[in-house]
């Protein structure tokens, strides 16, 4: 098995409902502690730690005595409402036993569709990790139903990982891994240590629904696996009460089974910048930038930008060309054209006053960008 969070610096955890409330009997107080406890040991060694967290509504349906899960969205969204400040509360409670700060961001897919959304949680979440703070995320179930009707944690922890760049995501469920099969229907199942996310078997092995308590199932962590492997993480997917299993995974320990990215984080990334065939726009450069950005692999400042091409809008992928009209580069814009007209040829530090903030001293950074 590969040793898939050894060498990681940015991991992103993810348990299941029935893990948090035990099987629904409401927020377990002792397997938060022993996560949160590995938590800080990761981030002792100078590893940061995002928390994807189900368990709002079972604690909700805890909480208000129902036996059952609801159907209707309306229950569920209550549900989810009282449940959340039992599971934040939980959570900030046993990390700062630990000496931590903790955060609570509730995020809904609309969030991590529309770019400039995407690009301010993203902002968010990187400066609390540089904070030293452990982020808990859970989805907003109180105001939408996609991830109630249709989606899961899994998927929102994928999308996490790739949000923030990370190099490894780990989704701890109530099974040991993935079979060949489903073990209690046949012996004969065998057990998957290692795969490379993606592979087409993958999900003929994952058939089969969650828990009653939960909504997911192995199939939503296979598939959360393949798209955490888009922008190049690795995914290990182990049992939530295996003891210290999230240090001993740090350590490369073989737990649970491992399904590996194929493509490295930053070449999966900039793959994707490269490949986009239609560019909503375009910013020219002078002979200075150029050089700044092929010989020096430097950012590009506004300050080297001295015309605005199109309309587009924050987070885009925009074309970067030389005085000439040659492509440069391309990358992501920290700036929609029309701010981009206003800082063009202007120091960063005068960003916050010509536009009365200021999202990033960059137009497009470095780790944003891919040269033609």
């Amino acid at each position: 098995m590969a040793e898939v969070l050894k060498p990681a610096r940015r991991i992103v955890v993810k348990v299941g409902s029935s893990l948090v409330t035990n099987e629904g009997r409401g927020v377990d107080a002792e397997a938060i502690g022993n996560w949160c406890r590995q938590l800080a040991a990761l981030a002792a060694q100078g590893r940061e730690v995002v928390m994807v967290s189900s368990g709002a509504i079972a604690e909700g349906m805890k909480r208000l005595g129902w036996s059952s899960r609801p159907k209707e969205l309306h229950e569920l969204q209550a549900a989810a409402a009282v449940g959340q400040m039992g599971l934040a509360r939980m959570y900030e409670s046993k990390l700062s036993e630990q000496g931590l700060h903790s955060a609570q961001v509730l995020l809904t897919h609309a969030d991590l569709a529309d770019r400039e959304r995407y690009l301010n949680a993203r902002s968010t979440l990187l400066t609390l990790l540089s904070l030293k703070v452990i982020p808990v995320i859970n989805e907003n179930d109180t105001v939408v139903n996609d991830e109630i009707k249709f989606g899961d944690n899994d998927t929102l922890g994928a999308l996490v990982a790739n949000l923030v760049e990370a190099d490894a995501l780990v989704i701890l469920t109530d099974q040991k891994g993935l079979y060949s099969a489903d073990p209690r229907k046949d012996p004969g199942a065998r057990f998957i240590h290692e795969a490379v996310a993606g592979t087409p078997e993958l999900e003929q092995m994952a058939g089969g629904a969650g828990s009653s308590i939960g909504r997911g199932g192995m199939i939503t962590k296979v598939l959360a696996a393949k798209r955490a492997a888009g922008s190049g993480a690795s995914t290990v997917i182990a049992w939530g009460r295996e003891p210290d299993v999230l240090v001993r995974l740090a350590a490369g320990e073989s737990i649970g089974t491992a399904l590996t990215a194929a493509t490295q984080k930053l070449a999966a990334r900039k793959q994707w910048m490269a490949d986009h065939l239609q560019l909503r726009g375009s910013v020219l450069i002078d002979d200075g930038a150029v050089q700044k950005l092929r010989g020096e692999g430097k950012s590009l400042l506004p300050i080297g930008m001295v015309e605005v091409q199109g309309d587009f809008h924050r987070g885009d992928v925009i074309a970067v060309r030389s005085a000439a009209g040659m492509e440069v580069a391309r990358g992501l814009a920290n700036y929609s054209s029309a701010e981009a007209r206003l800082i063009a040829r202007h120091a960063s530090s005068e960003i916050n006053r010509l536009l009365g903030y200021a999202a990033e001293p960059e137009m497009i950074h470095r780790d944003n960008l891919v040269l033609a």
